[in-house]
């Protein structure tokens, strides 16, 4: 007795292993990119708070040192491609929270920058639902020679 065969499934084997690979590649791929992007801004809010602490405590005054650290700032962020503008920038001094540039006193310098995530469309509005925050800290302390020869 001869069976009717119904379903072919000849070389369908091929083209679900492209369908299933496309839909597993494509979110893979994506969540590269959004790493990548995240620990670039990582190294680069990491790289700009230790510059600006360290060219503040080594400055001849207050002005020129805030001036410097958010030069510095800048700097760092505008070689990984991310906006000076859109950073926050706190600098803390202790012991004196008034005065920075005292003899061994520490300066502490918080950078913090929203990463938007890749490929998300400006006209949609998602830039700050689909951000990740990054934040960097760094210390340094004011040499106890600083203000000798001054």
């Amino acid at each position: 007795m001869r069976r009717w065969k119904i379903w072919n499934d000849d070389g369908s084997s091929s083209l679900e292993f492209i369908t299933i690979g496309v839909l597993l590649l494509v979110p893979m791929v994506y969540l590269v990119l959004a790493v990548s992007s995240v620990q670039a801004a990582t190294l680069a809010t990491e790289g700009a708070a230790r510059q600006a602490a360290r060219v503040y405590v080594r400055a001849e005054t207050e002005a020129a040192a805030a001036s410097a650290a958010h030069r510095a700032i800048a700097f760092a962020l505008a070689d990984d491609g991310l906006d000076a503008g859109d950073a926050e920038i706190r600098i803390d001094c202790a012991p004196n929270p008034g005065v920075c540039l005292t003899r061994r006193g520490t300066v502490t310098v918080t950078v913090r920058v929203e990463v938007a995530l890749p490929l998300v469309p400006d006209a949609l509005n998602f830039r700050t639902s689909a951000s990740v925050p990054v934040q960097a800290r760094a210390a340094q302390q004011v040499s106890r020679f600083w203000g000798a020869d001054r």
